[in-house]
């Protein structure tokens, strides 16, 4: 991206940010449950940060390996806590999406096309990639014949019939998936740093807390400024 398009952008989301002041629109004292046009809602940073902690928690007790190795006494506990925290983020997403479908999200701030589109793919992509790898994970253990387990309810026997060969597919097909998910995620991250310090807009900010809202960098438009 040119010099000249970031200082293009930084002046459109100064502009922005001058309007929505001059119409005395003051940025978001109190957490809202729901999201506003300039920030998201508590609800769903909730949702999102929940999300990061189960997702790097899951991905760092993850035993890994062949299956001799993750199926093996030693790694029972990781494993397990490794199952339930894939659950739990499957069940997260999905009602992560349906509060999506029923809560507007913020306007986003000026971009330009490739940046949109861009945007756009990362997150549909970290969509499907949540519930295709807990999804994996738990066809291909139950095509090994294994079990899975759920703590505070115990283990759910192989629902699917036993195929070893395919199972075996799948779950490193899981595990590729569990590395591509990390490497967005990161991209994701690095992106949001972009916008704060260097498109100084408030995408990153529109994610925080208020309480844990990051200073502005020195130049950087008012708080008004639009939200992803």
């Amino acid at each position: 991206m040119s010099v000249s398009k970031i200082s293009a952008a930084r002046m459109q989301a100064a502009k922005m940010s001058a309007a929505d002041a001059s119409a005395g629109n003051a940025p978001d004292s109190q957490m809202s449950m729901l999201s506003s046009p300039h920030r998201y809602g508590a609800v769903t940073q909730l949702f999102h940060w929940l999300t990061v902690v189960l997702v790097g928690t899951a991905y760092i007790v993850s035993p890994g390996g062949p299956e001799d190795r993750i199926y093996s006494p030693a790694f029972d506990f990781s494993r397990q806590l490794h199952e339930t925290l894939g659950i739990l983020v499957f069940a997260l997403v999905l009602l992560r999406i349906l509060w999506r479908l029923f809560e507007p999200t913020p306007e986003p701030p000026p971009l330009a096309p490739w940046m949109k589109y861009s945007a756009v793919a990362a997150h549909l992509g970290l969509y499907a990639l949540l519930l295709a790898i807990p999804s994996t994970a738990i066809a291909g253990a139950w095509l090994e014949a294994h079990p899975i387990t759920l703590f505070g309810i115990g283990t759910i026997g192989p629902m699917l019939p036993q195929a070893h060969d395919l199972g075996q597919t799948i779950a490193y097909i899981h595990t590729i998936l569990g590395n591509v998910i990390i490497w967005l995620a990161g991209f994701h991250a690095v992106a949001a740093l972009f916008h704060h310090f260097i498109l100084r807009d408030s995408v990153l900010t529109s994610m925080l807390p208020a309480r844990m809202r990051l200073p502005a960098p020195a130049g950087a438009p008012g708080p008004g400024c639009p939200g992803p």
